[in-house]
C-alpha cells in the first residue's frame, strides 16, 4: 500500500522534528534518510515555505515530489523584503534585474501556465506589478510591452 505525506517545509531546512518526524516515523522508514532527501531537493528555495509531497511504497522505496513557493514569496527573497507594499501602488517594494526575473520564470515555469520562459517571465512580471516591485528600475508593465517589442529577447532563449 502506498502512503503519502503532504508537508509544508522550510526550503532546505527540514529536520525530524514535526511535521515530518512524527509523520513519517509510525510509517517505519529511515526519517533521516527522508530529512536529507526533502533538503537536498528544496535547497534553491532556502528559507521559503515549500510544499513537499513524500511517497513511501509498500516496498519502503521513497520519492520526494517537491511543489514550489508562491511567485511572491520568491520575488520578495530574491529582493531581501519581508512582504510587499500594499494597496499604495506609488510605493516601489524593491527592484529586481532581468536575470533575476528569467531566473523566477525558469523556477516556475513548470507550475505557471507557461509553454516558454518568454511567457513564464511575463506571468512573474504580473506578480511584481501587483506587489510594486519593478525591473531594471521600470515598472513591470513597461517591462511586459518591451519584450512583446523584442527588447529582451537575446535573455530570454530557451537553455
Amino acid at each position: 500500500m502506498t502512503e503519502v505525506v503532504e508537508v509544508l517545509i522550510p526550503g532546505g531546512q527540514a529536520d525530524p522534528g514535526p511535521p515530518l518526524g512524527p509523520a513519517m516515523g509510525p510509517l517505519g522508514v529511515n526519517v533521516k534518510e527522508v530529512v536529507d532527501m526533502v533538503n537536498e531537493k528544496t535547497k534553491e528555495f532556502n528559507g521559503m515555505q515549500v510544499p513537499v509531497k513524500i511517497i513511501i511504497e509498500s516496498d519502503k522505496s521513497i520519492a520526494v515530489e517537491v511543489g514550489t513557493p508562491p511567485t511572491s514569496a520568491i520575488i520578495k527573497q530574491e529582493l531581501g523584503v519581508e512582504k510587499g507594499v500594499g494597496d499604495n501602488r506609488s510605493e516601489v517594494l524593491g527592484d529586481l534585474t532581468m536575470e533575476q526575473v528569467v531566473k523566477i520564470g525558469r523556477m516556475k515555469k513548470d507550475s505557471l501556465l507557461s509553454y516558454n520562459v518568454k511567457n513564464a517571465v511575463k506571468e512573474i512580471l504580473g506578480t511584481c506589478l501587483s506587489i510594486g516591485a519593478t525591473v531594471d528600475g521600470k515598472p513591470a508593465r513597461e517591462v511586459q510591452r518591451m519584450i512583446d517589442d523584442g527588447t529582451y529577447d537575446e535573455v530570454l532563449t530557451e537553455q
